[in-house]
């Protein structure tokens, strides 16, 4: 696929890993970028307003991807102002953190949620988006996580919607194959504001060192970086049903 020219929809889009990524389309010529946001809409019309001074039609829009119904009007807005999609990129992501001995504070609530936004979320949007992207032989890129392939994570539950969203990768390029490719990218710790702000920046420090000691590239991850990935993978014709782990190599050394 080359980007410039494209119609894109980041869920997540506001901040962080989807910030980043839509930036990267809009720097690589995007025609237009819909900036999904649920809860982050300063960030998110900030974030449009980035890409429309680097000459993007862009705009934010809010929905829950949780919400089958909300995705459906999603779709439905862009198809209306734009006619098409070529790229979806399914980043809009949840968790709690619950210690992984602590079984009773997985609650009911907490699989809903987590399973909710990080697994039905990508499904609603790979299902609501498949007709334009069939039409436009578009692509899907999931933005899963290392905790979906180790026993790592913020949570189990976490960890097994991740899991979960890798599986639901491999299927969808069977499911919308030929038309559309459907991959995904696991990163590692990334130095996201969320992360430094959750933790404060003093723990988040010590925490990144600790991984990049034991990295084979003693990184760690920028927003910046997973976007590079992201676009790597809409752009790679002949790959589907891949997974991209970006963690500096810290994967290998578990």
């Amino acid at each position: 696929m080359d980007i410039n020219g494209t119609v894109a929809v980041v869920t997540g889009g506001g901040t962080g890993i989807g910030a980043a990524v839509a930036e990267s389309l809009a720097r690589k010529g995007a025609a237009a970028v819909v900036v999904n946001y649920s809860r982050s809409a300063a960030e998110a019309e900030a974030t449009a307003g980035r890409l429309r001074d680097l000459g993007c039609k862009a705009e934010a829009v809010a929905a829950d991807v949780s919400d089958d119904a909300a995705v459906r009007r999603l779709a439905e807005r862009v198809r209306a102002a734009h006619g098409r999609v070529d790229a979806l990129v399914c980043n809009a992501g949840t968790t709690k953190w619950v210690p992984f001995p602590d079984l009773e504070g997985l609650t009911d609530d907490v699989w809903r949620q987590i399973m909710g936004v990080n697994l039905m979320g990508a499904f609603y949007c790979a299902r609501a988006f498949a007709p334009d992207l069939r039409a436009t032989r578009g692509a899907i890129v999931n933005v899963a996580s290392v905790a979906g392939l180790l026993g790592t994570g913020s949570s189990i539950a976490y960890g097994v919607s991740k899991a979960a969203m890798l599986h639901l990768t491999r299927d969808l390029a069977v499911a919308l194959g030929p038309e559309v490719r459907v991959n995904a990218v696991a990163p590692g710790i990334v130095a996201t504001r969320w992360h430094i702000d959750r933790v404060g920046e003093q723990v988040f420090a010590e925490m990144a060192g600790r991984e990049e000691a034991k990295a084979p590239l003693r990184r760690t991850a920028r927003p910046e970086h997973i976007a590079q990935m992201v676009t790597a993978l809409l752009e790679a014709d002949l790959v589907t049903g891949e997974v991209l782990v970006g963690d500096g190599g810290r994967h290998l050394t578990y």
